[in-house]
């Protein structure tokens, strides 16, 4: 069971000096490990010796599927085998990032177009039935929804599921993240960009750091994570609709590398899976790790596994494609399980090799990605 800690966007406002802290800023939660516990793989980068670093996910490789464990439907026209499913259970947030939403928020869809918790469940079994065998819960902010412990319960009894995971902001997982480990929730990231207090209510326009914190102590406490290595995730920024993305805002991998290097001694390449969205590192005398997702600079688009059902029902095959197809009403107008597969499969057919690039997304209508899902 592997919490995440945090996440950083690459965002020239905020990345080099959370890079700064990140020495000093969490010895306490996660110690250094000595040299006799490295086990390394691909070449360093040299860089000066740091004592501690922050936190995010800690990854590990997806199963590779057999391959007559996934349904033709689940395999698109490139060959890729879907086995990842990513749901947005709400809109609703109870944050503001900058990266993520306008300042004054954004339209939701009302209530009755949103999936319920049966919907949910019966879709989530056509892909599981397919081939899926790892799930993760998104939002908006999934902790919103006050089902999230029995919608995790059901999820967690269908048949070839390997993992049910969430991502969660933290700020109101720790009461109930007890019954949700009960319900079988195995894998959780906890998002927190900064570890500044005032950092955090700027970038998420509210408060709630303490609240975080309380959570990534409630987790570790819990047995989710209390010894595998620790995960620092730099983000590239991203194009969405409403959160004002220029390219002249994004930190590019290169240049994180590079920053990253000259702080923290021997950093190493780790041999990721190939359906991995993350370039990982070691770092040389520390037990956790250091990552970045390229998005935009250097796409991995060539072993992307993953589909997302967003709150609305709607099912889209790429985070930065506008595609969309509904689900939801199919489903609601009487649509049996093959028929519903069907839509799936055509949907999947149609993925694109990759996306179409950062400059060219920029300009492509595609909705916020509080309405897509994190």
């Amino acid at each position: 069971m592997r919490p995440c800690i945090s996440k950083i966007i690459g965002q020239r406002s905020s990345f080099r000096n959370f890079v700064s802290l990140a020495n000093s800023a969490i010895t306490d939660h996660f110690p250094c490990k000595g040299s006799e516990d490295r086990d390394f793989i691909g070449g360093k980068i040299p860089g000066p010796l740091s004592k501690s670093y922050v936190t995010s996910v800690a990854t590990h490789a997806i199963d590779s599927p057999k391959d007559n464990s996934v349904s033709d439907i689940l395999v698109d026209s490139f060959g890729r085998k879907h086995t990842y499913l990513r749901i947005s259970l709400t809109e609703r947030c109870n944050l503001r990032c900058h990266y993520c939403m306008p300042a004054e928020g954004v339209e939701l869809t009302p209530s009755p177009q949103l999936l319920s918790q049966d919907e949910i469940v019966r879709l989530a079994n056509l892909f599981v039935s397919s081939g899926v065998n790892k799930i993760r819960l998104t939002g908006g902010e999934p902790m919103v929804r006050k089902d999230i412990e029995e919608i995790c319960s059901r999820l967690t009894n269908l048949s070839g599921l390997k993992t049910l995971a969430m991502t969660t902001n933290g700020i109101t997982l720790a009461n109930k993240l007890q019954r949700l480990k009960e319900c079988g929730l195995d894998l959780l990231n906890i998002s927190l960009d900064t570890l500044v207090a005032p950092k955090f209510e700027f970038m998420t326009r509210r408060r709630g750091h303490e609240r975080v914190m309380k959570s990534i102590d409630a987790a570790v406490e819990m047995g989710y994570n209390p010894v595998k290595p620790i995960n620092v995730r730099f983000i590239e920024f991203m194009p969405f609709d409403g959160n004002v993305w220029n390219v002249k805002k994004l930190v590019p991998y290169a240049e994180m590398l590079d920053i990253v290097a000259k702080d923290f001694t021997g950093l190493e390449r780790i041999q990721d899976h190939p359906t991995e969205t993350a370039k990982n590192f070691r770092i040389d005398g520390h037990q956790g790790t250091v990552s970045f997702i390229t998005s935009m600079t250097k796409n991995f688009c060539a072993g992307c596994n993953r589909l997302r059902l967003l709150a609305d029902g709607n099912f889209k095959v790429c985070l930065f494609g506008p595609s969309e197809v509904s689900l939801r009403d199919p489903l609601r107008n009487g649509a049996d399980d093959n028929e519903l597969k069907e839509i799936i499969g055509a949907a999947v057919k149609r993925k694109k090799q990759a996306h179409a690039g950062m400059f060219d997304i920029a300009k492509t209508p595609n909705r916020p990605m509080i309405h897509i899902g994190g």
